[in-house]
Order: structure tokens, then sequence, then C-alpha cells
């Protein structure tokens, strides 16, 4: 006598491209029956390719809707997970949620909440976005029977830049590279934002990290010294080096700034030292290479005159080239790392915003059942 079988609730998901009007994406339609036998440690999984684009500071939603057939799910029994992936498959914690308990894992603490936007929605909001926030996020939703997942894509506005420290070209291992970015208010940037940046026209002839430890540069104009004349224009690719042993410079990425940098007007030049002391007297500081490069790509600051920035080389941001200032492209000029006691220049500071409120998520919630110890 053939075995009966209950019909399996049926779980799917669904990634929203834009955050006010959503997409409805396609998944597939096809249900397979197994028996009861084969049903243990069975996972269909999903994949949904979508994007989402903000800049640092900004607040934005990650998409995830999910649809239950039948309907009659508990939603208290339906978990919510949302994961960063890596390039590298490393997964980190983002934000967990079983019924009304919540919970935000490291430097999302305090930032991550549900939209909760109705029914099926497992979408989460990001609050005060950050420039280590960018990446591919994975959204899991969970009941007793089924396990699918979705991924979606959190893109930032801004701008990448070639690097390379005081002590000279093709000096930094991976390591370095990563902490070089860090000081200079940047990420190391990843092979996509590289690649987009070459779109734009970025031509650099020296070869650097990226974030996922792979070393490329990117050529608009082919030429000999520049791996060959003849070779078509397109991000050179020296593949995944070692991090330690290893030495070039680095490609960084940054976003919008919460202030302003501009070009300290003085009556005389001064020294590195007068340059800090100066922008410190304005109530500002001065400016880090990646300010400088944000305010040049996003804030369009063009100032033809040679200041000092924090690495102590100096710099000057050119949007609309003209005769006299550096050459035919747009960009941010770099004359060196001169001698920083006895160069004469003018500087470049950066001031805070002090008029603007930063947008703080609600307070985790850690809410629990009396006497339960279930975990989320």
């Amino acid at each position: 006598m053939p075995s009966q079988h209950k019909p399996r609730p049926v779980m799917m998901m669904i990634l929203c491209l834009e955050t006010i009007t959503c997409t409805l994406l396609f998944l597939s339609t096809f249900v397979t029956t197994y028996p009861a036998d084969l049903d243990k440690g069975r996972r269909r999984v999903v994949h949904v390719m979508g994007k989402v684009v903000t800049h640092r500071g900004g607040t934005i939603t990650l998409p995830c809707r999910f649809h239950h057939e039948p309907e009659d799910v508990d939603p208290n029994r339906i978990r919510i997970k949302w994961t960063k992936v890596s390039d590298a498959f490393q997964f980190e914690d983002v934000f967990v949620a079983l019924g009304r308990q919540q919970k935000a894992f490291g430097s999302y603490r305090g930032r991550v909440s549900l939209e909760q936007a109705g029914p099926g929605d497992a979408s989460v909001i990001i609050h005060n976005i950050t420039l280590e926030d960018y990446g591919r996020y994975e959204c899991e939703v969970t009941n007793d029977m089924e396990d699918d997942t979705g991924f979606v894509n959190l893109d930032l506005e801004g701008v990448v830049f070639p690097y390379y420290p005081p002590s000279g070209r093709y000096k930094l291992n991976y390591h370095q590279a990563e902490e070089v970015c860090r000081q200079q208010d940047a990420i190391l940037a990843s092979h996509a934002q590289l690649h987009k940046a070459w779109l734009e026209g970025l031509d650099w002839c020296n070869a650097g990290w990226l974030e996922d430890g792979s070393v490329q540069y990117p050529i608009s104009h082919p030429r000999d010294q520049c791996g060959r004349k003849d070779s078509p224009p397109g991000v050179r690719n020296y593949g995944y080096r070692h991090k330690d042993d290893e030495r070039y410079d680095a490609f960084c990425f940054t976003s919008n700034l919460n202030g302003r940098v501009y070009f300290l007007k003085r009556f005389k030049k001064v020294n590195y030292l007068e340059a800090v002391k100066a922008c410190q007297r304005d109530d500002a500081m001065i400016a880090k290479v990646g300010q400088l490069y944000a305010a040049w790509k996003i804030q369009l600051l063009d100032r033809c005159e040679a200041g000092w920035v924090e690495d102590g080389s100096i710099r000057y941001p050119i949007v609309n080239p003209r005769a006299r200032c550096g050459g035919a492209e747009p960009g941010v000029r770099n004359l060196g790392f001169p001698d920083k006691k006895f160069r004469l220049y003018g500087v470049y500071c950066f001031r805070r915003n002090t008029d603007v409120l930063s947008t703080q998520a609600p307070k985790e919630t850690t809410s629990k059942p009396a006497n339960s110890t279930k975990s989320i």
C-alpha cells in the first residue's frame, strides 16, 4: 500500500532591486516532491543577484522578501539571518532575528534593524554606512523544513586612487597596504571598483594590491613600459600574490565626506609642521589623501595651487584642466614628498560637519519570553 505524505510547505525568496519600487525577480516554480526518507538534509537554494547603491554615512535598505505556500506558517518560527560574504568566501555575521528576538553583530551593532514592511519582508536597514560595509550580503530565511537564501550587493559611490608611501614605490606588503589606505581615510579597493575606475579613465602604470589579495593595475593608453604598446587597454592582473613577502603599491577606495576640504588662504607659504598648526588654528585638521580625492571627485574641488596633505606629500585637485595646472587630464596632481622642514607650500585642510546629526538605528532588541533559553 503506497505511503501517504503530507504536502510540504514551500518557501520562495524574492530580492527587490529597489528600496521603494520593488521589482519582482523570477524564481523557479518547479517544486520537486521527494519521499519522506529523502527529505532529511535536503536544501533548496535560490541565488538571486541584485545591487543597491549608497555612500558613506548614508542609510540603505538591503531588500529581501520571502513567500510561504501554504501561508499558515507561524511567523515566530521563521529565522532570518544576514551574513556578509567576502570574495575569499569568508563569512561575517551581520544580523539574526527569530520572531521578536533580534541581534546584530560586531560593527553592525546599533546600526541594523528589520525593515518590517509587512508579511514576508526579511529586508534590513543599515544606518551610518561605513567604507567597510561595501560588499556582498546573504539573506537566509529558515523555517522548520525549508532553508532558502538570496544575495544582494551593497555598492558605494566614491573614488579609487593609487597610493605609495614616502618610502617609495613597491614598498608595501598586503597588510601594510591595508594600513596605509586606512591611514588616508580609505580602504583597499575591490576589483569591481578598480574596473569601474578604469572605465572612467584611470590609467596607472604601477601595480597595486586590491582587497582580495590580488595585484592589478589599469591601463587606458597602452605603451611599451606598461605591458607593451600593442596590448589592448584593460586592467592588468598579476593574480593573487604572497601577502607577507611580496611588495607593491596600493589601490585605495574612499567615499562621501562628512565635512569639507579646502585650500587655506594665507599670505605666505609654510613648511609641513606650520601647515598642520595652521589648519588647527582654523578649527580643522590637515586633509588626508583620501579626503582630498573625495573632495575632488564628489565635491568637485578644483584648485591650481599645490599644498601639503597629511602624509607629507604635495598635491592639488584639478577638475577642469587648463594651462600651467599640470596636464591635460583632470585628477589629483602629486608632486611627491619634499623635505618637510625646508620646503614651503600652501595647505589643504579638512573641517568636519558639526550641523549634521548622524542617523542612529533603533536600539538592538534582545527581549526574550520569560524562562526562554532558545538560541536564535
